[in-house]
């Protein structure tokens, strides 16, 4: 008589729990490698409009500029926008980008999570950059 060769049950069961687990420890590690590269891409879209702005100032002397004439400064209206306002610039955005505190010799960059969206529960919170280099966050400390 042939004996078939196969699994048994409780063997099945212990490889559906060895997946189980790992599935269970490798998610999280997966979606925090996410968060992080969504958030890098933030932080090099602060960097390039950083330059944007530096490249103003080095055309008119200030970076409270006027590019179409009616007296809004960049970032204000449509003829002064950047050239892009979310990160990644095309697609589902994660964050949103902006301009504040302009002035005549500073402004004050920002990356705001969209809220709702899968950064909003991000550690780092809101990140900023400034025309000195000055880089910060309103959550955890060292997301730069």
């Amino acid at each position: 008589m042939n004996r078939q060769k196969a699994f048994t049950l409780i063997e099945l069961m212990i490889a559906v729990a060895i997946v189980g687990v790992l599935a269970a420890v490798a998610y999280p590690s997966y979606q925090n490698s996410v968060q992080k590269s969504r958030r890098a891409d933030a932080q090099a879209a602060l960097v390039e409009l950083a330059g944007f702005m530096e490249q103003k100032f080095t055309e008119y002397n200030t970076y409270n500029v006027d590019l179409d004439g009616d007296s809004t400064t960049i970032g204000n209206d449509e003829a002064d926008e950047f050239p892009f306002t979310t990160s990644p610039r095309s697609g589902g955005a994660f964050y949103n980008l902006s301009l504040s505190a302009v002035g005549s010799t500073t402004f004050t960059l920002q990356a705001v999570p969209v809220s709702g969206g899968p950064q909003a529960n991000d550690d780092c919170g809101t990140m900023t950059l400034n025309q000195a280099g000055t880089k910060t966050t309103t959550g955890t400390a060292g997301c730069w």
